[in-house]
């Protein structure tokens, strides 16, 4: 997912992103706007994360929750109807 379409869902990514690092405050979040980049300092720090943890934490949460295929989509909105 590119950053103009992380921008644009970060208001449902806010909640996850406060489920998955609950320390993180409105006003980190506010401040980053879509910008994981600034969402690693914040990270590292709040967690005591080294810089390799805090990368491989959110390499995964992006995984988890961007790389979903268009089908399984297409599947889940079939089942809703």
């Amino acid at each position: 997912m590119s950053n103009p379409q992380i921008q644009g869902n970060w208001n449902e990514l806010k909640g996850k992103i406060k489920t998955k690092w609950a320390k993180l405050t409105d006003d980190d979040l506010k401040g980053a706007e879509g910008n994981f980049d600034q969402l690693h300092g914040k990270i590292q720090k709040l967690y005591g994360h080294s810089k390799e943890k805090a990368t491989q934490e959110i390499e995964e949460f992006k995984k988890q929750h961007f790389n979903k295929s268009p089908s399984s989509s297409n599947q889940n909105a079939n089942l809703k109807q």
